[in-house]
């Protein structure tokens, strides 16, 4: 009777030994699967870079719209009068009570600091630029930014002499030298040409047209003429001229009273209703 019992306790043992391994080996078997199905996740998140790709060529559509916006020539809708050097619409119809803002002396110290004041007040102007100040690093870099920043860059001379003093020759080499340093660094010719101290000669005038560019003057300025130097004055002054009307061609420089005034010179005027000309929408008159 013992040995029938201790046989049936010992196929017990057995079939419950057999029973535990097959869940080990059942259980063993899956951890694979659960790694594959990991790998499968992981293979599947570097796949989805389709979605990148397409992202990757929306932005670049993006970018080539831009391109194709700043490629776009903006419509000329004025121009610059010879004899008062006002800003003339060339259309009945479009706005005259406009006023052009121009810098001369750039980049000397405090261009760029202008060029921020006038992005921030989304104002455009005319730079115009003594090629002297670029022979520099520091001097080529400051008009490549306010070029960048979208501002206009006149030629206003190599050394800022007076014209009428120099041979035709000295007078081409001040022009032209100053124009190829300029198109050197921004890429672009100028197209506009102020004479130091508002002086054109004949030879000035003949070398412009040959290269198809105009001179332009002013209508008033008062930053270089002692009594103005000073922030407060400056600021009423040049928003209460008497020389203030439509069309108005305003002379600044790169002064450190000029760029404190300029703020309140902007606020200043466009609160009397004048809208601040885009120099691209200028048309050329040689």
């Amino acid at each position: 009777m013992k040995k029938i019992l201790y046989m049936l306790l010992l196929s017990f043992l057995i079939l419950s030994a057999c029973t535990s391994k097959e869940d080990t080996q059942e259980h063993t078997e899956k951890v694979p699967e659960q790694t594959d199905d990991n790998t499968e996740t992981i293979v599947e998140e570097e796949t989805e870079p389709e979605e990148d790709e397409n992202d990757h060529d929306e932005s670049e559509e993006d970018t080539e719209t831009e391109i194709v916006e700043e490629d776009e020539e903006i419509a000329r809708e004025y121009y610059i009068d010879h004899e008062t050097y006002r800003v003339l619409p060339i259309e009945e119809g479009t706005n005259t009570q406009v006023a052009l803002l121009t810098f001369d002396d750039a980049p000397a110290d405090y261009a760029l600091d202008i060029a921020y004041i006038l992005k921030e007040y989304d104002a455009p102007a005319i730079f115009f630029v003594n090629g002297m100040f670029l022979n520099s690093e520091r001097g080529k870099n400051v008009l490549k930014e306010i070029y960048n920043l979208g501002f206009e860059i006149g030629n206003h001379t190599q050394n800022h002499p007076d014209l009428s003093k120099l041979s035709y020759e000295a007078v081409n080499e001040e022009i032209i030298s100053t124009n190829n340093l300029i198109e050197e660094i921004t890429g672009e010719k100028p197209r506009f040409f102020r004479a130091p101290f508002g002086i054109n000669t004949e030879a000035s005038e003949q070398i412009l047209k040959n290269e198809g560019m105009q001179s332009m003057n002013w209508t008033y300025g008062y930053d270089a003429t002692p009594g103005y130097l000073d922030k407060d004055i400056l600021e009423y002054k040049m928003v209460h001229s008497e020389y203030l009307d439509h069309g108005a061609n305003l002379l600044m420089h790169d002064r450190q009273w000029t760029r404190d005034a300029l703020p309140k010179i902007l606020e200043g005027l466009r609160y009397k209703g004048y809208e601040f000309v885009n120099p691209k929408k200028l048309e050329v008159r040689p």
